[in-house]
């Protein structure tokens, strides 16, 4: 055992983090899942995300206990449309996790896909690991292809590359390229750096398009590539040390 290890045996881990390293959930839901009084530890419920843990507690999320956190992992998935990123939905609709259970460890999201959105979707077991990704300094891409109602023009596409502000929202540089036109549709090939909340959504109705299909293809250097639909596969440990640097593998425990 590493002498950081063993300090973070004796001193105790805050149970957010904890939670976050064993993939149950980031640090702000692993707070909410605690507020909520859905963890334990050695059967006392907790009300504040400031306990340590120790080797050895017995540690539960809505009953079901979390083993130590595993060496952190990532896994690319082509989520379907028609599931919702969240691991409880209050409207009762069917979960990327749901579709998962019993397939993978229990995992938290890269970002998220709305019920609508397909295509590719990272997974992870390590809350650090999920943050670290989900940095806008990373410079990542995400691309998508898309399939719009209405009718725009290269011309047009081409004035996003400066940025948009739409009802007061501003997004940054947007790549776009009209591939075809089919019937009243057109697909689009569509990259950005930031993925506000249903940005390519609204750009495109700003243009006067109605999207009916999103696909995100690509997050950074993570290709959906030929994986099918609802399949799944775990990033091998090399490529993530490739794409995030030594260092940066060493600080999330990789």
């Amino acid at each position: 055992m590493s002498a950081k290890s063993a300090s973070e045996d004796w001193a105790g881990e805050r149970i957010a983090k904890y939670l976050a390293r064993a993939g149950v959930a980031s640090r702000r839901e692993a707070e909410r899942l605690i507020e909520q009084g859905l963890v334990t530890v050695d059967g006392k419920t907790l009300t504040t995300p400031a306990f340590k843990v120790t080797a050895g507690m017995d540690i539960r999320v809505d009953g079901t206990r979390i083993g130590a956190p595993e060496a952190p992992r990532l896994w690319r998935f082509h989520k379907p449309a028609g599931l919702v990123t969240t691991h409880k939905d209050p409207q009762g609709r069917p979960t990327v996790f749901e579709a998962l259970e019993g397939r993978l460890p229990r995992v938290i999201s890269v970002g998220r896909l709305d019920l609508t959105t397909e295509g590719l979707l990272l997974l992870t077991n390590a809350g650090a690991l999920a943050r670290r990704l989900e940095l806008p300094s990373t410079g990542w891409t995400r691309r998508y292809r898309v399939r719009a109602h209405g009718r725009t023009t290269q011309a047009a596409l081409d004035a996003l590359r400066d940025g948009v502000e739409i009802d007061g929202v501003a997004y940054g540089p947007i790549r776009a390229a009209l591939d075809q036109t089919q019937g009243g549709n057109q697909w689009l090939t569509i990259s950005i750096n930031e993925g506000k909340n249903r940005e390519i959504r609204n750009v495109c109705r700003h243009l006067g398009l109605q999207v009916n299909r999103l696909i995100r293809t690509a997050y950074g250097p993570f290709q959906l590539g030929k994986l099918a639909t609802g399949a799944f596969e775990e990033v091998p440990g090399k490529q993530l040390t490739e794409q995030l640097g030594r260092k940066v593998c060493e600080e999330i425990g990789l």
